[in-house]
């Protein structure tokens, strides 16, 4: 169901993902669901277990793309809702604040729609639904 797993954010994904796949390999027996360019999904038990997502587009995203690259997210918790729109709204109503409001991501996958929120702390989280 992928209801809620981390993504991390890396500078050098080819790198992340060698290695990645061979410890997760080698260690849970896990091979990668999916691997593009900046994107890379493992599963564990039929649920996302970890996400690996170039750096620099997110940071496109979510407007953190002028920052110097140490200063921008390295990971984001990301959960699947039923409504972006209505997800997005409660986590502001509860403190949150918008780093990109929702919006459809016909490039990043056909029917993705996501929101990205910061967390009281500054943690970022990025709401979606396909």
């Amino acid at each position: 169901m992928d209801a809620l797993y981390p993504r991390l954010l890396v500078r050098d994904f080819p790198a992340s993902a060698a290695f990645y796949q061979a410890v997760l390999r080698e260690l849970l027996g896990v091979e990668p669901v999916k691997v593009l360019p900046g994107y890379a999904n493992w599963d564990i038990e039929g649920e996302a277990g970890l996400v690996l997502f170039a750096r620099d587009r997110l940071a496109e995203a979510v407007g953190t793309a002028d920052l110097p690259r140490t200063a921008q997210d390295g990971a984001m918790l990301v959960m699947k809702v039923d409504d972006v729109d209505v997800a997005a709204a409660c986590l502001a109503r509860h403190g949150a604040t918008v780093a990109a409001p929702p919006q459809d991501r016909p490039d990043w996958a056909p029917t993705l729609r996501t929101a990205h929120l910061r967390d009281p702390e500054g943690n970022l989280i990025e709401l979606q639904s396909y």
